[in-house]
């Protein structure tokens, strides 16, 4: 059974909270609850920033690409 985080927003009061329900319990509490509509909220973040090349690996780990490298002369590393 699924479920999913919302973000709420009340049309009279300006108060914007979370829940988290069903989708059909969803549709039956936004039809039930004119005065509430749905924001999209942001999306979690997903990936790692070394991957992503975001930020870089620490220098032990450079230091152990820089080796590789040395004795695969013919392979490409990036050890940034």
């Amino acid at each position: 059974m699924g479920s999913e985080m919302c973000i709420r927003d009340s049309i009279d009061t300006d108060e914007t909270f979370d829940t988290v329900m069903t989708i059909a319990e969803r549709e039956t509490y936004l039809s039930t609850n004119p005065n509430i509509k749905q924001q999209i909220g942001k999306p979690p973040s997903i990936g790692d920033s070394v991957r992503l090349g975001l930020r870089k690996p620490d220098d032990g780990f450079r230091d152990v690409l820089r080796n590789v490298q040395h004795h695969h002369k013919k392979d490409n590393i990036n050890t940034w």
